[in-house]
């Protein structure tokens, strides 16, 4: 197989058509590059949504993979495991800094499931069944991921169409509605769960008192308070916990029970977790939940290696260069198309103004949604972004990205928000 036209005949035929997928097919990956099956190069700013940390195909992965490949890739968790021991020691001393223990998933939804399943178990042993005390607030426009537990926490409708019944006990709120989610909260809630900085639901930042608001009433009904940095995490932000970032000279200071992390975690290799505070790590002993592929040596190897070279090449201080490198450049741009830049380090979303774009020829007739069209667009120029809701486009660049990519990604943007631009003044 060595053709475009044999991948999407093959995909059609055999792959389940469960993905809107874009008519491309890459071939291979270097650094910040991906190359389709004819050999174009683009610049990969979407990274497979904020997975790929340091790039495609780095060394430091290479290594990991060949050399842990050849000494053991897989053995069950009925065993002690020494790399993912040595993973979970990272996690806890360089990430958190704070006491608590590690479990390995292979996902992000599943890292969320552990969450709910968390919050859930501590308030059995507890308080007993009796009690009711089960409920999980979440946010409105979240996602957790796609699994039964995963669209029920998720505050989008959209992803729960046809999937009825749903597994009860969440809630859903305004983000940073400090009202809404005091009235929510009862003695019937057992934990808060949310995104520090929101994905899919097109890039909104926690706000500090949001924060704050949440953490009281923690105190108050003896509940966990639970962050989803599945997206947001491993370094996405500037640091290693998105939430620090956020909350940093805000004179706010919120720390979780527990957190979740995935995509960006290896790097490329598919693996998950969750921390957990040693006040509340015993709620899930042994029987009470596991993961046949969570935690392998090959998995822990690879994700510790590609977290180790995070901080060796001081990508977390790269991550806050770039991000006001960015801010300064759009800042000058002042295009109709845009109304705003949300998000922080290298989650960004470019805010399109939706209505603008009715006049762009072509636009209505697409069928597509600002941000979709964007996405298009500058495809067609080389480049890759993806899309967050109808009106946000991400730039999730990796994390070590150098300025003459960034440089690139700038120009590229700018020219296809200027030819959009004269083909409106051109259909005036």
């Amino acid at each position: 197989m060595n053709s475009d036209s044999h991948t999407a005949d093959w995909t059609a035929q055999y792959v389940l058509q469960n993905y809107g997928r874009f008519p491309i097919a890459f071939e291979r990956g270097e650094g910040g590059y991906l190359y389709d099956e004819s050999g174009r190069k683009y610049l990969d700013f979407g990274t497979g949504i904020a997975v790929c940390s340091l790039g495609h195909c780095p060394e430091v992965m290479q290594k990991a993979l060949t050399e842990q490949g050849g000494k053991l890739i897989h053995c069950s968790n009925l065993y002690q495991i020494r790399e993912q021991a040595e993973l979970a020691r990272f996690v806890v001393e360089e990430m958190l800094q704070r006491p608590g223990k590690v479990f390995f998933c292979n996902s992000g939804a599943e890292a969320n499931d552990a969450l709910i399943k968390l919050a859930r178990k501590r308030a059995f042993d507890r308080l007993g069944l009796a009690s009711g005390k089960n409920e999980i607030i979440t946010c409105q426009r979240s996602f957790h991921g796609r699994t039964l537990g995963g669209i029920a926490a998720t505050g989008q409708e959209k992803v729960k169409i046809g999937f009825d019944p749903l597994l009860p006990g969440f809630l859903h709120v305004p983000l940073n509605d400090i009202e809404a989610l005091e009235e929510a909260v009862s003695d019937k809630t057992a934990g808060i769960l949310f995104e520090p900085l929101q994905g899919e639901g097109g890039i909104h930042p926690v706000a500090p008192e949001y924060f704050q608001k949440a953490d009281e009433l923690r105190k108050k009904h003896d509940l966990l308070l639970m962050f989803d940095e599945v997206q947001c995490g491993s370094g996405r932000t500037g640091d290693w916990c998105g939430w620090r970032t956020i909350l940093r000279d805000s004179g706010v200071e919120v720390e979780p029970d527990a957190v979740s992390w995935a995509k960006g975690f290896g790097g490329g290799f598919p693996i998950g977790s969750i921390w957990i505070s040693d006040e509340h790590a015993g709620a899930l002993g042994p029987g009470t939940h596991g993961s046949t592929f969570g935690g392998t040596p090959l998995a822990s190897a690879v994700a510790l290696a590609v977290l180790e070279e995070v901080q060796k090449v001081g990508a977390l201080e790269n991550v806050k260069r770039q991000e006001a490198r960015i801010r300064e450049t759009v800042g000058t741009w002042n295009s109709p198309l845009i109304s705003s830049l949300r998000g922080v380090g290298l989650m960004l979303g470019f805010v399109l103004d939706s209505e603008a774009f009715s006049a762009i020829p072509g636009f209505e007739e697409s069928g597509q949604t600002p941000a979709l069209f964007i996405v298009n667009r500058v495809m067609e120029a080389g480049m890759l972004t993806v899309p967050a809701g109808s009106d946000v486009v991400r730039w999730l660049p990796r994390l070590d990205v150098p300025d003459a990519e960034v440089d690139e990604a700038l120009s590229c943007f700018a020219t296809v928000l200027k030819t959009l631009e004269n083909e409106m003044e051109g259909s005036e």
